[in-house]
């Protein structure tokens, strides 16, 4: 992801607990969870894995036999080792093997612009064993406009987070300002991290995968959907 390095990814993660992340996330792990439970399958990687949250959910309901999870963040992957899990900080394309399951959570897709989607799910697709699936979820249009854009300022003890972000023509720009305290004085980061409006074709179209399921997801109890869950087979 050349628009969003591991220096913007590692402060997101040091900043995850304090956006609301962890308790709109069971509602949508769900979909997941409902998709995945009545199907007999060996091994799942988990793309973006995160902090490890969803990964351990998963194995926990499911008892998978083997998972293992990716990202971009050393800060995240460690996370995720911590949680007693196998997890690695490399691309998926420089991945060896082949899942039965692969997923992307939480708008992961999002953060890649359209070149690098159509990198990525080139090698979701080689990474798929015959017969493989791929679950993912990504924001809407709507979810874009109305819940993604704004100001926000929180903080704790420790940390105080600002972020100011808008959408333009198709490309969502949220600039992280947070201050760690560090014995009497605070240490200031800024990032800029980028996501990017995509459709349901565009999965289809790039990916060369069939489409099996696309549902509506409105995490916020909004008007419309802010996101889509989708799934895709080989």
């Amino acid at each position: 992801m050349d628009n969003n390095s591991s220096t913007s990814l590692d402060l997101y993660a040091k900043v995850e607990d304090l956006l609301g992340v962890k308790e709109a996330a069971p509602s949508l792990y769900a979909h997941y969870l409902l998709f995945l439970n009545p199907i007999d399958f060996e091994t799942l990687l988990d793309v973006g894995c995160g902090s490890g949250d969803f990964l351990r959910q998963m194995q926990g309901a499911l008892d998978i036999p083997s998972v293992k999870g990716i990202d971009l963040s050393p800060l995240m992957v460690s996370k995720t080792k911590e949680q007693g899990l196998d997890a690695s900080c490399i691309n998926l394309c420089d991945l060896e093997g082949k899942y039965d399951v692969i997923t992307a959570v939480f708008d992961m897709l999002n953060y890649l612009n359209k070149e690098e989607l159509k990198t990525f799910l080139s090698c979701v697709k080689s990474h798929l064993n015959d017969g493989g699936i791929f679950l993912c979820d990504i924001n809407t249009l709507y979810g874009f406009e109305n819940v993604a854009v704004g100001s926000f300022i929180v903080d704790d003890e420790t940390r105080f987070l600002t972020v100011d972000s808008d959408f333009e023509e198709g490309v969502y720009s949220a600039e992280f300002t947070l201050f760690e305290k560090e014995n009497e004085c605070f240490k200031k980061s800024q990032e800029v991290i980028k996501q990017y409006y995509h459709t349901v074709d565009d999965l289809v179209k790039l990916s060369g995968l069939e489409l099996m399921l696309d549902d509506e997801v409105n995490l916020y109890e909004l008007e419309e959907a802010d996101k889509r869950f989708i799934v895709l087979g080989r």
